[in-house]
């Protein structure tokens, strides 16, 4: 029987309730016996003090990290640990009201990787669904090769995780969106839409930042993300942001130099009048809200006119539609490697040959910058 990977944890969180929980669900992964993983609490602590006392002495290959603990917040602590000696870090906590939720996303650009919600006990139906979620992200998470991030960098520009920072910055393929009888040379874009998992917040923001206040196409996102932290994020996404950026509802028109996100637990589609069309069908979508699905309405309704793009994240959605919408004539651009968190959305993408231009975020926002001028 080949041996399993071990993978040290370090809990931070103040409440003694959350510590055993959490402890209680990543330790019960040694008895799932297909399980290639064993996963160590290493250490627990208490506040951002304790945590930092003890990466003096240890080093775990990741971190669980609260929001708000006495002294020390998760942010500041998370701020510390990736200027002096990073590690990955995934924030768990209570889901903020809009307000406390800047610090959970602030975490987000200090350096951590991903948000999961504190999970229900055991006994609640939502638990073993949520305890597999948390032994998965942790799974995948303890393996991302974070870097240092400094305490000032020049003119603001954010650092990005890297696992491979040869390669290069930007990449343009050689292969071109196919002309079909339905694809005129003059065909301008009339509708982006983004999908977006693990990571993706940050990435979100600098995009979302360069878009100028003139810029005339709707921008439509599928941003995989645990129920109840979408409008905090939104709010921290506005305060960068000159375009007015929305959860719709149901039956609400996609405006120009608009942005829309897909509301928890709904999948989103947008029809040929931009008419926003929202349900709840997860029979024939993997996840809900489902890139893919978004995608497909898009392909639909707009054929070559429409720009598809795919950001960090794990799994494979989106990734098939964005190859079905190059082939339709729309210009489809995926995030390169080395500034993903995980490559596996847009790494997927890129394996099936979906993408016209593979760049990072910023050189993204250039581009739909270029687009929107030519609609």
């Amino acid at each position: 029987m080949p041996s399993k990977r071990k993978i040290n944890v370090l809990i931070v969180d103040d409440s003694v309730v959350s510590r055993a929980l959490l402890t209680h669900i990543l330790e019960s992964d040694k008895e799932i016996e297909e399980s290639d993983i064993d996963i160590n609490i290493m250490g627990t602590a208490v506040s951002g003090e304790d945590a930092l006392k003890f990466l003096q002495t240890h080093k775990p290959d990741i971190i669980l990290m609260d929001v708000c603990m006495p002294g020390m917040t998760g942010f500041e602590t998370t701020r510390r640990i990736m200027e002096q000696t990073p590690l990955p870090i995934i924030i768990v906590t209570s889901i903020p009201d809009i307000k406390s939720s800047r610090n959970t996303f602030k975490m987000m650009e200090a350096g951590a990787l991903a948000i999961m919600a504190k999970p229900p006990g055991p006994g609640h139906p939502d638990y073993p669904l949520e305890a597999k979620a948390i032994r998965e992200t942790v799974r995948v998470m303890s393996e991302v090769k974070v870097i240092k991030r400094w305490a000032k960098t020049t003119n603001n520009k954010e650092i990005h995780n890297s696992s491979d920072k040869t390669k290069s910055n930007s990449q343009t393929l050689q292969s071109t969106p196919k002309k079909t009888p339905n694809n005129p040379k003059n065909m301008r874009s009339k509708i982006v839409v983004i999908g977006v998992s693990t990571g993706g917040p940050p990435v979100l923001k600098t995009i979302l930042s360069m878009l100028p206040i003139n810029f005339l196409l709707p921008v439509v996102i599928v941003q995989h993300i645990a129920p109840g932290f979408l409008d905090g994020m939104v709010s921290w996404l506005s305060q960068t942001s000159t375009l007015p950026i929305h959860i719709p509802n149901h039956g609400e028109t996609v405006l120009p130099g608009h942005v829309y996100f897909a509301p928890d637990k709904f999948n989103m589609e947008i029809t040929e009048q931009r008419i926003i069309m929202l349900n709840k069908d997860n029979h024939k979508w993997n996840c809900c809200p489902s890139v893919s699905c978004l995608f497909m309405s898009v392909l639909k309704n707009f054929g070559s006119s429409a720009v598809g793009v795919i950001l960090t994240g794990m799994g494979e959605d989106g990734a098939a539609e964005l190859l079905s919408m190059k082939h339709a004539g729309s210009i489809t651009i995926t995030q390169n490697q080395s500034s993903c968190v995980v490559f596996g959305m847009p790494g997927k993408a890129v394996s099936l040959g979906a993408a016209t231009y593979i760049l990072p975020p910023d050189e993204i926002a250039q581009k739909l910058i270029e687009l929107a001028r030519n609609a």
